[in-house]
């Protein structure tokens, strides 16, 4: 008799409105394994999780946990069968303490109907520490950085004793050391036999952690089998259909003026002495590990933070911004690498959130023309290639990528003439990632000047002319893209090697 998995989803299937999301799919999870579920944004990844976790009823197909048959009428029923789903929409309530959305919906009470607050702070604090997180339980979720709400959802699952655990792109918000850390906690938790199903567009880390992978495609199931016995371009191929080149997107043309040039920028604690020159027409690149400094450095540029000394000259004149006007005033955008909590407003429609910030643009007597608003929107949908049918559904509805393109084309229509993109494809398919590569090139041609913060040097090397490496709030190193290594840009991001005097 052959054995039976922990999990079975066979022949799944599920539309919405006629269209068909999920046709014939089967998973097979092992108990103490580590599955990874892949596919592009819209392959059916969710939809197939949302089945599991009792969010959606499937069509057709069944559900079966140590071989029964069971039935997810619910979330509740979902979570009753020991599984837990861990968000990439982390589903924290800001405005509550860690302990009580670590208990939220499951609070301790004593014989009287009073909540045990201190026995629920207790257990907060032990599985925490199993994560190594040092986070007060009565601080309020508001106060903490999204990295650490992240961690507080892994929590969650972990103190509710689940059996097994769905990870949506768990380290998208991760330092290098926290990430090290859970893949840890991921396999101690192998090794007492619950099972992870691991979703995640970062393929190393794939191959890192994961015993076997699932491929969707267009909602069908691709292909299952062993990880270590595929590589990342043929896993590549799979989700996406075509092979996906790795060349550089980027080509050395003829760069025009300075267009932001900053001398000796300074923030006590998080950066310090930091010089460079951007010219018209270039994309560079910032890297480094989490924590160098680069996202404040940029925030400082863009008027979020006021407590920094130093010159910052944009077209050759000197200018201080110390508010986030000043700074679109000044030609810079910003899209900011927590997309949704910082550059998107989700309950609003895609062609407002394109409108937003230019509303002056299409104002006529004190009212806003709707034609002429469509009318931009349909020259920056073509020319971006945003995949929306009707812009008048609310942002959310979109994939990462498109939502980034339309932060890209609310910058133009103000006029922005110096972009910074922090992380710009996190959270973002692998096709998708293209796409966006594709755009930020472009907009170097039109003669756009660049910034790119990224984490990931293969990133970096791809789509940038020329990169500067950070290393606690110093940069340590300048290359050409052309002539930059990973091993190299790792040497200086971690302190090994220093340049100090040929950059100073």
């Amino acid at each position: 008799m052959d054995r039976q998995p922990f999990l079975m989803m066979q022949n799944m299937e599920k539309s919405f409105n006629g269209v068909p999301v999920l046709k014939d799919v089967t998973l097979e999870v092992e108990k103490g394994e580590i599955h990874a579920l892949l596919g592009e944004n819209g392959a059916g990844k969710s939809t197939l999780m949302n089945l599991l976790g009792g969010v959606h009823q499937p069509d057709g197909g069944t559900i079966h946990i140590n071989g029964q048959e069971v039935k997810m009428a619910n979330p509740r029923v979902s979570q009753e069968h020991g599984i837990s789903f861990i968000h990439q929409e982390l589903n924290m309530v800001a405005d509550l303490r860690v302990y009580e959305n670590m208990f939220l919906g499951s609070e301790l009470r004593n014989r009287m109907g009073f909540l045990k607050v201190e026995e629920m702070c207790q257990k907060t604090y032990e599985v925490m520490a199993k994560l190594g997180v040092d986070i007060d339980p009565k601080e309020y979720v508001r106060n903490l950085a999204t990295s650490y709400k992240q961690l507080i959802e892994i929590s969650k699952a972990l103190l509710h004793n689940s059996t097994l655990i769905i990870m949506d792109e768990p380290t998208t918000s991760l330092a290098e050391h926290e990430v090290n850390r859970l893949f840890e906690l991921m396999r101690n938790l192998k090794k007492s036999g619950v099972s992870i199903i691991y979703i995640s567009h970062k393929l190393k880390e794939i191959k890192t952690v994961c015993d076997r992978f699932t491929v969707l495609r267009d909602g069908e199931r691709v292909k299952t089998g062993a990880i270590e016995e595929e590589d990342i371009e043929t896993i590549t191929r799979l989700m996406v259909g075509k092979s996906i080149s790795q060349d550089r997107f980027i080509h050395e043309h003829q760069f025009g003026p300075v267009s932001l040039e900053v001398v000796n920028l300074t923030s006590p604690g998080l950066f310090r002495n930091i010089h460079f020159a951007l010219r018209q027409g270039e994309v560079l690149g910032f890297t480094g590990l989490s924590g160098d400094g680069r996202t404040e450095l940029f925030e400082s540029l863009f008027g979020y933070r006021k407590k920094y000394s130093g010159e910052v000259r944009i077209h050759g004149k000197s200018v201080k911004i110390d508010h986030p006007r000043k700074a679109v005033k000044a030609g810079i955008g910003l899209v900011p690498k927590d997309r949704k909590e910082n550059a998107i407003i989700k309950d609003l429609s895609v062609i407002h959130n394109m409108s937003l910030s230019s509303m002056g643009h299409f104002e006529k007597s004190g009212f806003i023309q709707d034609r002429m608003e469509r009318k931009k929107f349909q020259k920056y949908k073509e020319m971006l290639n945003i995949k929306v049918h009707n812009p008048r559904i609310t942002i959310d509805k979109l994939s990462g990528g498109n939502q980034q393109k339309v932060i890209i084309a609310k910058w133009l229509e103000v006029g922005a003439d110096i972009l910074i993109f922090d992380n710009p494809t996190q959270g973002i398919d692998v096709g998708a990632k293209q796409e966006i590569y594709h755009e930020i090139a472009e907009l170097a041609k039109l003669g756009k000047s660049v910034i790119i913060l990224s984490s990931e040097a293969p990133e970096v090397l791809r789509i940038c002319h020329n990169i500067n490496v950070m290393y606690q709030g110093e940069i340590t190193a300048r290359f050409s893209g052309d002539e930059a290594t990973e091993e190299e840009i790792m040497n200086y991001a971690t302190g090994s090697k220093r340049e100090a005097a040929k950059i100073g």
